[in-house]
């Protein structure tokens, strides 16, 4: 069992860091159904904006901090020469701030508590990545980076669908509580099953330095590549700060409207691996424009559906043209 795990890449740091990811990724996750309904229900004298403008704001205000800070929080990891104590660091900062959601009051708490979990996301991504590429060589990366995305996928599929019955159910402290449980697991199995990886340092010349942009990774082709994510990515997450017109619209509760968020990540999920052998037949860029391609009409008409299943069927497609 474990020759064959580890042939697929799957070594014990990579699903220590893989099952910590899914722990995280749920946690944060329950958030996205969440946090429109929440916004709703506090009030914003100092943001005298629409509701849905304001759960857009904070939607994307923890992917932009998120963004802007992995540049630094990687040069930072490199020239500490640390990993794990970072990922930590990065994970009780998010637990730390999903479990303040409870004792918010006013807007301005969970603008200040998404840029908290913004930097915590950036610590523990960039921190997770450096183990993987220490840790793996070569013939395996590809797979140990499939085995940590899909991991981090099905945290993402899982985490509205549990937020939204959580909230039907409950109410919102119960889906505070327990996406701070899964963060908490996250950072146990961080603790239990991840070591301290240091690279070894043999001279002045050879240590790290503290260097947040590196010019020469700046080509067209990845420059390209990162506008194609940035655009797809807007498109299936436009509908977040909307949750509360869709529902009403469709009559639907939160469960429902989560079922069709993670409907995206699980037609991802689903799709990514054929999408990929057939990229690896027919080139990347021929796979990237016609996801593009398929994902233009299907996001225009999310502003026509009339039914759940309607929402659920546009959102799977999405998912789809992501897939690339």
């Amino acid at each position: 069992m474990r020759r064959s795990l580890e042939r697929i890449g799957a070594s014990k740091v990579v699903l220590a860091l893989s099952a910590a990811r899914t722990g995280d990724a749920v946690g944060n996750s329950i958030l996205f159904v969440i946090i429109p309904l929440y916004v709703a229900k506090l009030p914003a004298p100092w943001f005298p904006l629409p509701e849905t403008v304001r759960a857009g704001l904070l939607i994307s205000l923890y992917g932009l901090v998120n963004a802007l800070l992995q540049p630094l929080a990687g040069a930072l990891v490199d020239s500490r020469n640390k990993r794990k104590i970072f990922i930590q660091c990065g994970l009780v900062l998010m637990g730390v701030s999903t479990f303040a959601y409870i004792f918010a009051t006013r807007f301005t708490d969970i603008l200040l508590l998404r840029i908290l979990q913004g930097v915590g996301l950036a610590l523990t991504v960039t921190a997770s990545m450096a183990i993987m590429a220490i840790s793996t060589d070569k013939k395996s990366r590809g797979g140990s980076m499939g085995v940590y995305s899909t991991s981090r996928m099905l945290g993402l599929s899982a985490g509205p669908l549990l937020g939204g019955y959580l909230y039907d159910h409950f109410g919102f402290n119960a889906a505070f509580y327990a996406g701070t449980a899964f963060v908490a697991l996250g950072i146990l199995l961080v603790q239990l099953w991840i070591t301290e990886i240091r690279l070894p340092v043999s001279s002045a010349a050879q240590r790290p330095v503290f260097k947040i942009i590196d010019r020469k990774l700046l080509t067209p082709g990845i420059v390209g590549a990162g506008l194609a994510i940035f655009v797809m990515a807007a498109a299936f997450s436009m509908v977040t700060p909307l949750e509360q017109q869709f529902n009403t619209r469709l009559h639907e509760s939160a469960f429902s409207f989560g079922i069709a968020f993670s409907a995206v990540m699980f037609s991802r999920l689903l799709f990514q691996i054929p999408v990929g052998r057939l990229s690896d037949h027919v080139g990347r860029k021929p796979v990237i424009i016609a996801g593009l391609i398929l994902m233009a009409p299907v996001t225009a008409l999310l502003g026509e559906v009339g039914t759940t299943l309607q929402f659920v069927g546009l959102r799977t497609l999405q998912g789809i043209g992501s897939a690339g």
